[in-house]
């Protein structure tokens, strides 16, 4: 078992949540616009973003990865790179739990949760660009104008999806929050106990 916050272990609920998020993770992913072969504009990170604000740290990183990766296996175009993928949205959805949860904060401060989203989106942009940059430059050995290019282009994309991420994230998080609250469901999590 893993642990949650407070050192609770997660049970049942914390691992159907965490694989509920992780479904909805992947399906966002395919509400996406194409920018050519080299990029696109999708709904993935809003809900990686949201699952950190949610769960926390490992919890929200979990989801993000997973269906990232998820999505990536199920795409021809991004299979190989499933794995990359699995740890680039964890630190994602990572970063942002970690901001929004430090020391207490359980993801139920603003200016935390947005903090959270914002830094969660902005390291994800960073190891996006990063894996990229090693892949066309050292690995495919493009040339370094060309590399800039694509850099340039995914990076812009990259960018706007972050905005959408950290918007959407934030419209969303109080609703997700009410939702668990009225259910019942938040007593039994161990994100929120």
């Amino acid at each position: 078992m893993v642990s949650g916050s407070k050192g609770r272990r997660f049970g049942t609920y914390d691992i159907v949540f965490i694989g509920v998020m992780s479904a909805v993770v992947f399906v966002a992913n395919f509400l996406s616009i194409p920018i050519g072969d080299i990029s696109r504009i999708h709904f993935g990170n809003v809900f990686c973003a949201l699952s950190g604000l949610l769960l926390g740290a490992v919890p929200g990183g979990l989801c993000a990865g997973i269906g990232g990766f998820f999505y990536d296996l199920m795409n021809p175009l991004y299979a190989s790179e499933a794995l990359i993928t699995f740890a680039m949205k964890f630190v994602l959805g990572f970063t942002a739990g970690i901001i929004s949860h430090w020391s207490g904060r359980e993801g139920k401060r603003f200016v935390w949760n947005l903090t959270g989203a914002v830094g969660g989106s902005l390291a994800y942009v960073v190891v996006y660009l990063f894996k990229n940059f090693i892949k066309e430059y050292f690995l495919i050995k493009n040339p370094i104008d060309t590399v800039w290019a694509l850099l340039i282009t995914k990076g812009t994309a990259s960018l706007i999806n972050a905005v959408i991420a950290v918007t959407v994230a934030m419209i969303l998080l109080p609703l997700f929050q009410q939702a668990l609250v009225r259910s019942g469901l938040g007593k039994r999590l161990a994100m929120y106990s």
